[in-house]
């Protein structure tokens, strides 16, 4: 393979959507793995559009087709059945252009243990087409703006877990690829290298780099995420910002107050609550009302004790979140 030097390389066409020009198109996308126990469907007629500049998550737990798919769209899968469009090119048909126009970080180390942490980057680049020159002053820059400019010199053996994964994102964006895919990029590092990733993965984002990411972990997908994709052995469940998820799933708020006493005297009064329907608990002195229509149930609560002598102690309210939703579209709890 000779990749176009990235210096040369001409503009990818754009594919069209509604919104206007797309980084990612899918229709249809499915994978079957052919298994003497019965076939295994590891992605389930995907439709997807991802936007130019847009910071997308694929949502799901182990095994739920996130890396599947990332793999479909970066040629290292070829799908069963359906069509993909990645910065402008066909995967199946023109595998070769959509990877000189993406990078990958997956979840394995694939760092050259033989080679510094400089010469991972610079030797990328060359791949790419980049003169040594060109490829060195970039991996200079990169390695500056990660943070790990004093580690050019190192083997790859000699850094941290967080460290590490910053040098394989260095190396993805050598050639300044237009799409960047991200499995799993924080699995199994500590929480400040976590917070650390973030940051420079949300730093890239804001200067118009397209990123697209796995992930099961629910907050990294609500922190970084503009829109998500919600997928469940295989099947895509929701796709749209966290916040719409949340709300069109049907998630509920719970409302949690603690009285001085025991809430049975106020029974009947805190099992008519207005604007239901509601599920309302009783334990001692906890009441927890799950609700989709969480307008005056605090406030009735509140009225409520009053009328059986009954102090509030505590109150809490807490908003449909992205567990909530999962358990809504599934029926199950999320279990990364």
């Amino acid at each position: 393979m000779n990749p176009t030097p990235v210096h040369a390389r001409p503009a990818a066409p754009a594919v069209a959507s509604a919104d206007g020009p797309t980084a990612i198109r899918t229709e249809g996308l499915r994978k079957v793995y052919p298994r003497a126990q019965g076939d295994l469907v590891a992605v389930d007629g995907l439709d997807l559009t991802v936007e130019q500049g847009e910071f997308f998550g694929l949502l799901g737990t182990n095994g739920a087709g996130k890396s599947t798919t990332i793999g479909m769209l970066t040629t290292l899968v070829t799908p069963t059945a359906g069509t993909a469009w990645v910065a402008g090119r066909e995967v199946t048909a023109d595998p070769v252009g959509v990877k000189s126009r993406i990078g990958v970080v997956s979840q394995a180390n694939t760092l050259d243990g033989a080679l510094t942490v400089m010469e991972n980057l610079a030797f990328h680049g060359r791949y790419f087409g980049m003169p040594a020159s060109a490829a060195r002053r970039r991996a200079l820059e990169l390695l500056e703006q990660f943070g790990l400019a004093d580690k050019a010199t190192a083997k790859t053996h000699q850094l941290s877990g967080g460290q590490a994964r910053r040098v394989m994102i260095g190396r993805a964006l050598m050639h300044v690829p237009e799409v960047l895919f991200l499995d799993e990029p924080t699995a199994g590092v500590d929480p400040q290298a976590r917070d650390d990733l973030w940051q420079i993965i949300g730093a890239l984002h804001a200067t118009g780099q397209t990123v697209v990411l796995t992930t099961h972990y629910l907050d990294e997908a609500e922190a970084l995420c503009q829109r998500l994709a919600v997928i469940d052995h295989g099947r895509l469940l929701a796709c749209d910002t966290p916040d719409a998820i949340k709300a069109s799933s049907g998630a509920q708020t719970v409302i949690a107050v603690r009285y001085d006493a025991d809430a049975a005297p106020a029974a009947d009064a805190l099992h008519h609550l207005p604007g239901g329907p509601h599920d309302v608990d009783i334990d001692g002195p906890t009441v927890r009302v799950r609700t989709t229509h969480p307008d005056g149930v605090l406030g009735h609560l509140l009225r409520a004790g009053a009328t059986a002598d009954l102090t509030v102690r505590d109150a809490i309210t807490t908003p449909p979140s992205l567990q909530t939703a999962f358990l809504t579209l599934t029926g199950r709890d999320y279990q990364p």
